[in-house]
C-alpha cells in the first residue's frame, strides 16, 4: 500500500514538472546550513507559505530521517497516529523509517499505527516535497496528533528522543504548523510574536499556556510542544526565527490573515 497525495493539484502543483519549478523558486541557495534538531514549518498552500517553508529547508543540514509531527485537521483516527506505508508525491515516493517508527511505538503505547488519520490530512504531505528536494535519500516518520494532556505530550516526546538516541539515527523533528488564523494583521502579528518567543526559548509548557491565554489559533501548537520537549532531550539549547509572514502578502487582504513562521531549534 502507498499513501497517495490528498492535496496535490490544490496546495501545490500536481505535475512533477510544475512542482519542480515551484520548488526551485521557493528554495533559495543557502550555503550556511544549520545542524538543526527541530523546526517549526508552515503547511498552507505553497502560494501562501511555501517561501517560508523553502527558506527553512534551505537552511537545514540534510538529514537521513525526518520525524514529522502534525496536527489532525480532519478528526479522523487515533489521537497519536503514525503511518508505515510509503508516501507518494508528484516527485516520487518517500519511504518510512520503519525501524524508528517501531522503536517509538515500543516506548509508548500512545503512538499507534492508523492510516485513517493520514488519509486526508495535508499538514505532513506538504512538507514532503521540500524534503525530497533538499534530502533526496531521506526517510520519514509521520505522526499526526489530535490532542493530549501535557503528561502525554512529554511521554511521546520522550519516546521520540529516546528512539532517536538509541538508534543512532541522523534525524531531526519537524513540527508542521501555521500560526494565527483569520485575524487582522496587527492582531495576528502581536499574538504570533508571543508564541514564537516561547518556541525560541524552547519553552513547550509556556507555548501551550500563551496559546490558551491569548486564544492563539496556532493549529500545530501541540506538535510544536512535543518537538520542543524532544529537541531539548536531544541537546537543543536555542531557537531562531528564520522567516515570518502572513497570507496578506499574497492576497493583499490584511483584515483576515493567516500567519506563517519558520523556526529552527538547535
Amino acid at each position: 500500500m502507498v499513501r497517495n497525495p490528498a492535496v496535490a493539484g490544490m496546495f501545490y502543483s500536481g505535475s512533477r514538472t510544475q512542482l519542480l519549478k515551484e520548488m526551485e523558486k521557493m528554495i533559495p541557495d543557502s550555503p550556511d546550513k544549520i545542524e538543526a534538531i527541530g523546526a517549526v514549518v508552515p503547511h498552507a498552500g505553497y502560494m501562501y507559505s511555501g517561501y517560508v517553508a523553502g527558506e527553512v529547508y534551505s537552511r537545514l543540514k540534510p538529514r537521513g530521517t525526518y520525524v514529522i509531527l502534525s496536527p489532525n485537521h480532519t478528526g479522523l483516527g487515533e489521537p497519536f497516529a503514525c503511518s508505515t506505508e510509503p508516501w507518494k508525491t508528484p516527485l516520487g515516493a518517500v519511504e518510512v523509517d520503519h525501524g524508528l517508527v517501531g522503536a517509538i511505538m515500543e516506548k509508548t503505547a500512545l503512538v499507534t499505527e492508523d492510516p485513517m488519520a493520514h488519509i486526508r490530512e495535508h499538514s505532513i504531505e506538504v512538507q514532503i516535497p521540500f524534503i525530497q528536494m533538499t534530502s533526496p535519500e531521506a526517510r520519514i516518520v509521520p505522526i499526526t496528533i489530535m490532542y493530549g494532556g501535557f503528561a502525554q505530550l512529554r511521554e511521546v516526546a520522550g519516546a521520540i528522543a529516546s528512539a532517536i538516541k538509541e538508534s543512532g539515527r541522523d534525524a531531526m523533528i519537524v513540527a508542521s504548523s501555521d500560526m494565527t488564523h483569520y485575524e487582522p494583521r496587527h492582531s495576528a502579528e502581536r499574538k504570533d510574536k508571543l508564541a514564537i518567543e516561547k518556541v525560541i526559548e524552547l519553552d513547550a509548557e509556556g507555548l501551550l499556556k500563551v496559546v490558551r491565554r491569548e486564544n492563539i489559533s496556532m493549529c500545530g501548537c501541540v506538535p510544536a510542544a512535543i518537538m520542543l520537549l524532544a529537541a531539548k532531550e536531544l541537546g537543543a539549547s536555542k531557537g531562531e526565527l528564520i522567516k515570518y509572514t502572513d497570507s496578506g502578502e499574497t492576497t493583499g487582504d490584511t483584515h483576515q490573515v493567516v500567519g506563517y513562521a519558520g523556526i529552527v531549534v538547535y
